[in-house]
């Protein structure tokens, strides 16, 4: 491991510290996606690797991304910041904890699948990637992996208290699905693959604006890092009252790696977007998301950490679900929201006249994204506040 080297050659503990390996491995994720966005953007520039980023039908969404340009800039910016990511892992985490492996295999995994898909979508004429059904499958393989191997570790090792639910609120409450047989077990993974699975494809579809996605990533990252880090600690958790995982504190430097890389990505996503994030980068930095809140045993309290993703996912199936079955009407101005806000500066359908005033005062990308970058923040914080509700 290289802490271990360096303690060794330099002859002190410090390398060892987790703070510190928190601190090095976010500086280093940020130092290597700095470096190598650079290159890989003239890459993906001169080889004409970009798509049509407009994820609606709108008319008047597909018009505003033509006037700002938005169609010659590259995509796939995700593979130097889920590079950067895992690099900074495998140099500063121990390799030796079993949550720490498991996020590598996770976030190594979808990584995959979301470059198949945007490999299909820039290679293949008229090819919109792989199918709906295809990158769950593809989401699923990976997820259900994972959890089986976390389950498989806590059954051989003892260690039921990884396959328990702590709900919020509630003091010295558990759900001990282990000790629920089969029933338990299966329940424990479907609930599991939901909340990875999901958080994979919110951040998905969050990613729609320059910056939005990698800004509400690194807000959501820093509260569960702080989560992972304090569910860690035998200490801080008796005086909290929360649940104690042994080891967790490591993926706190998962965490400031993922905080790290998507500073790196903001660097060059930031308005005016030099590149795109690409599903190579949005499902695998949700999918660890979800994974840092399985560790923390935070999964209830992930919608509100996550909330603008929450949103984000819910305003989009809500919105097909409901144009489906009433024959062409809509719950939403435009879903995922961010759009509804880019254009109308408005959330629910509005009367045509109402739009068309709307529209002429939209609401500036840079304006929508910031706001919803205050909104998670905000709700990150009070995430943080359940620490002590108990």
């Amino acid at each position: 491991m290289f802490p271990a080297l360096l303690e060794e050659l330099f002859g002190t503990s410090l390398f060892g510290y987790i703070s510190f390996r928190v601190a090095a491995a976010a500086l280093t994720a940020f130092t290597l996606a700095l470096w190598t966005g650079a290159p890989v953007i003239r890459w993906l520039r001169a080889h004409k690797v970009g798509e049509d980023v407009t994820k609606t039908d709108s008319a008047d969404l597909a018009k505003l991304g033509d006037e700002m340009g938005k169609k010659n800039t590259p995509t796939m910016g995700g593979s130097f910041l889920i590079g950067s990511l895992l690099a900074s892992v495998l140099l500063w985490a121990r390799l030796d904890n079993i949550h720490v492996v498991l996020a590598v295999l996770l976030t190594a995994g979808l990584a995959a699948v979301g470059f198949v898909d945007d490999y299909k979508k820039l290679t293949i004429p008229k090819c919109k990637g792989l199918s709906r059904s295809a990158k769950l499958l593809g989401q699923t393989v990976v997820t259900l992996g994972v959890i089986g191997a976390l389950v498989f570790y806590a059954h051989y090792s003892g260690r039921d208290t990884l396959l328990t639910l702590y709900p919020p609120f509630l003091k010295n409450s558990a759900i001990e699905l282990a000790q629920w047989g089969v029933f338990g077990i299966v329940l424990f993974v479907g609930f599991q693959w939901l909340v990875v699975a999901g958080s994979s494809n919110a951040v998905n579809i969050t990613d729609g604006l320059d910056g939005l996605a990698a800004g509400c990533t690194l807000i959501s990252g820093l509260a569960l890092m702080i989560f992972c880090y304090v569910t860690g600690r035998p200490d801080w958790t008796e005086y909290l009252a929360i649940p104690h995982v042994k080891a967790a504190s490591e993926m706190a430097v998962v965490g400031g790696a993922m905080c790290g890389a998507c500073l790196g990505f903001l660097w060059y996503n930031a308005f005016p977007a030099r590149v795109f994030m690409g599903d190579s980068g949005s499902l695998p930095l949700g999918g660890l998301l979800g994974w840092m809140a399985v560790v923390a045993k935070q999964e209830l309290v992930l919608p509100l950490i996550a909330l603008v993703f929450v949103a984000e996912l819910s305003s989009s199936w809500i919105q097909q679900v409901y144009y489906k079955r009433t024959d062409g009407k809509r719950v939403f101005t435009v879903a995922p929201l961010h759009h509804g806000l880019q254009l109308y500066g408005a959330i629910f359908e509005l009367p045509a006249e109402v739009k068309a005033q709307r529209a002429a005062h939209r609401w500036h990308e840079v304006t929508v994204t910031t706001r919803l970058w205050i909104v998670c923040a905000l709700c990150a914080t009070a995430s943080l506040a359940l620490l002590k509700v108990r």
